[in-house]
């Protein structure tokens, strides 16, 4: 290949990376002033999400953890700019062809967003047509610049008089350049400008004292062990999983909640300030995500404070099917359309089920639902907890399947007895002698009752339990172990308040939650 058609391949390659970025930074503009969940990154991230098998999902929270979002966006930008590249080395021999795939991605785009299921409709597919317009005008501008794929024979200067217009490129390509990085920075503006609003009404919030509080946490219940996990987690350190690849920032002072469907004598539609004005209930709770591996950290333990949703649905005529209520399954739906599935006879059992609007003595943070969010102890989150709520539908499983369990998960999952070895870590050197071997073990709505320790294949010796705050969080443990030097396995099961001992049995998380024993091995020196 000669120089001059290097030279060609290397600016159409880099003419396209423009064309993409001119096409995210319009669009990008474009979704701030429609929603920013419309952008062709988010709404392609979406829509890769929605249509993963769940074995895939599972490896990415286990490979990634809270990160997977990040990565899997980072993921989509690096597959756009392979894609650009190859559109602008294609539009060198091809101009119109080239120009073209740029649009035909934005219309990816628009599909993926309008498919989304918390899609407003055609205008979400504005972001991703306008992008894509706009990166296939300046593809097709620059690589005019370029002159004829095949220009004839020349040399030198001569050759850039024969078609490559070297002036016309540069200032084309450093205009384009500039103006999408200011239509990026004013998209990013505009974007944080609408969430001030959202911040501001979290900011107003003043929680009002609970009619019933929780219990002090009893003396004993928090062990001073190094490396223990906390009794309360911070919030900070909470667990995130969920879908939602921007956290959505709802605005209080707009925020409603609607509960209507089967059995629903009285429809009602709430407000922040009516929960706010309700009887709040303050209480301890222990939340797991369904794909919490064996030994695995999404499982931590808040106090929080909310509306009891049993006291709401009452008001609402609505009765559990022990009672003769029309419907089983409980539907909650997020803003960014998430949909979970709760059985309607656990909600009304008694339980401590709530709409919770605080979390360790503050408004939710964002991404962990605020303003409102759905818990009930005992079952996994992807069947209760619903973060930034706004509808409840009663229904029933028959008629109605929610987003997980589309995708292969149960459609009940009562949260599996654990138990977890925090220290010492796997691949420890700890010195012989005693070395305390510490954890936390759970079993909500049932409780936990005992926890026993295995070293190698020697007989289970039962830990000492710190004090039970209640029977829906999680329970720390401890077991003194006089440690011989040599390489050790430790193992951990635990013991419910029903009797039933935690399973060594291995299952994978999908469908209904992990099963199996915790061990760790290590060096004793």
């Amino acid at each position: 290949m000669t120089v001059q058609g290097l030279r060609r391949l290397s600016l159409g390659a880099l003419s396209g990376l423009l064309a993409g970025y001119a096409a995210l930074a319009v669009a990008e503009l474009v979704a701030a002033a429609v929603r920013p969940e419309s952008g062709p990154v988010v709404a392609v991230g979406g829509a890769a999400i929605d249509r993963t098998p769940a074995a895939v999902k599972d490896w990415a929270i286990r490979q990634f953890g809270t990160h997977d979002k990040l990565v899997l966006q980072l993921g989509i930008l690096a597959v756009l700019c392979g894609l650009a590249l190859f559109l602008g080395v294609l539009a060198t021999r091809w101009r119109r062809i080239g120009s073209l795939g740029v649009l035909a991605f934005g219309v990816v785009g628009a599909l993926a967003a309008t498919g989304r299921p918390d899609s407003v409709g055609v205008a979400d597919a504005l972001p991703s047509v306008a992008g894509g317009l706009v990166g296939t005008a300046l593809l097709y501008l620059l690589i005019g610049r370029l002159g004829p794929a095949e220009p004839p024979a020349a040399t030198g200067e001569e050759a850039d008089r024969s078609g490559f217009d070297r002036r016309g490129f540069i200032l084309a390509a450093t205009a384009a350049a500039a103006a999408s990085t200011g239509a990026g920075l004013a998209g990013r503006a505009l974007t944080g400008s609408q969430g001030r609003g959202a911040v501001a009404s979290r900011k107003d919030v003043l929680l009002p004292a609970p009619s019933s509080s929780a219990a002090p946490t009893p003396r004993g219940a928090a062990l001073r062990i190094k490396g223990i996990s906390p009794f309360v987690t911070p919030n900070r350190d909470f667990y995130r999983v969920d879908t939602a690849l921007v956290v959505p920032k709802v605005d209080a002072t707009t925020w409603k909640l609607r509960i209507h469907g089967r059995g629903v004598a009285r429809e009602r539609t709430l407000t922040f300030d009516d929960l706010l004005r309700m009887p709040l209930i303050e209480r301890s709770i222990t939340l797991t995500c369904v794909s919490n591996e064996v030994g695995g950290p999404y499982v931590g333990n808040a106090r929080w404070i909310g509306v009891p949703l049993a006291d709401l649905l009452r008001q609402c005529g609505v009765r559990p099917p022990s009672e003769g209520g029309p419907a089983d399954q409980l539907v909650a739906r997020s803003v960014d359309g998430m949909t979970l599935g709760t059985p309607v006879e656990d909600v009304l059992d008694g339980r401590d089920a709530m709409l919770a609007v605080g979390m360790n003595g503050e408004p939710l943070p964002f991404v962990h639902g605020f303003p409102v969010r759905m818990l009930v102890p005992g079952l996994y989150g992807y069947v209760s907890a619903c973060k930034w709520i706004k509808e409840i539908e009663l229904t029933t499983f028959d008629a109605y399947d929610t987003y997980w369990v589309k995708r292969d998960w149960a459609p009940r999952a009562p949260v599996k007895t654990q138990s977890r070895i925090d220290t010492p870590k796997p691949f420890a050197r700890p010195a012989a002698g005693t070395v305390m071997v510490a954890g936390v073990a759970w079993a909500q709505h049932r409780g936990i009752d005992k926890v026993e320790v295995r070293v190698d294949d020697g007989p289970w010796q039962e830990a000492r339990l710190a004090a039970e705050d209640t029977r829906d969080t999680w329970r720390q443990w401890s077991y003194e172990w006089k440690a011989d030097p040599g390489t050790h396995t430790l193992a951990v099961r635990a013991t419910d308040r029903t009797g039933r001992t935690q399973t060594g049995r291995r299952t994978p998380t999908i469908p209904d939650g992990a099963s199996g024993r915790h061990s760790v091995v290590v060096t004793v020196d």
